[in-house]
């Protein structure tokens, strides 16, 4: 009987991986439920931390829209920041917005 047990573990490539539901692995799923929830509660904490140094930002006189911008100009490389502010220049200049 134990061979049985043993051969049938062998041909089941899931086999060991927790209970199936539904053809879900309950532990396995539960897992990386848990896991995701962690790090969205690590992701709320970080974005509170940064809505923090904003604020302090404020305080200190610095406008926090420019400075969002900024965070956003450092994330990219300097081939899009060219061009980005290239397009730019060309709608302002199409809208009147600046001299020729």
């Amino acid at each position: 009987m134990e061979e049985a047990a043993t051969a049938a573990e062998h041909s089941d490539p899931d086999a060991g991986r927790g209970a199936r539901a539904g053809g879900v692995h309950a532990a396995q799923l539960k897992s990386v439920v848990e896991r995701i929830e962690r790090l969205e509660e690590e992701k709320k904490t970080i974005a509170d931390d940064i809505k923090e140094v904003y604020a302090e930002a404020k305080a200190n006189g610095f406008d926090t829209k420019v400075l969002r911008t900024v965070i956003r100009m450092r994330k990219e490389d300097s081939h899009q920041r060219e061009e980005r502010e290239a397009l730019l220049g060309v709608y302002l200049h199409a809208l009147g917005m600046v001299a020729a």
